[in-house]
């Protein structure tokens, strides 16, 4: 499980260190992909071919089904690790969640999210303001 937040810059090459806490549940190769909120999601092999699976049985023939399976699948690459710790993040999905330098890394327990670092600092601004309402509507779902 994926937990924490850690702050790490992104070089001029597109290099960002992955918190040694969560290298060995990636392993040495995982898959990095577009976010929702403008963030990266990065998924252990055995995390994405348990997404892989549940998204290819979304019914073709529904518009929205198509456009987020696409959405998702395109942007995704296999990454690997360096010997310092580090990950090449393709100039693609740096463009899309805006990673210049500055970067957040967290743990949302099946997944690794990267977020440039003003970004989570909105989002999280947002999120603090409305996480009681947030709260009263997942106990509908038996949190």
């Amino acid at each position: 499980m994926f937990m924490g937040e850690f702050q790490h810059s992104i070089d001029e090459k597109g290099r960002l260190i992955i918190p040694a806490k969560f290298r060995d549940d990636l392993g040495a190769s995982f898959v990095v992909t577009r976010g929702l909120d403008n963030c990266l999601f990065v998924y252990p092999r055995s995390e994405w071919e348990t997404i892989e699976s549940k998204l290819k049985s979304l019914p073709f023939t529904r518009a929205d089904a198509r456009a987020f399976s696409r959405f998702f699948f395109s942007g995704a690459t296999e990454c690997d690790l360096d010997k310092q710790g580090r990950a090449n993040i393709p100039n693609n999905l740096r463009e899309y969640a805006k990673l210049h330098r500055d970067c957040v890394v967290i743990g949302v327990s099946g997944r690794v999210e990267i977020w440039a670092k003003e970004v989570w600092d909105e989002y999280t601004l947002h999120a603090a303001d409305t996480f009681g309402e947030i709260a009263e509507k997942l106990v509908d779902l038996d949190l």
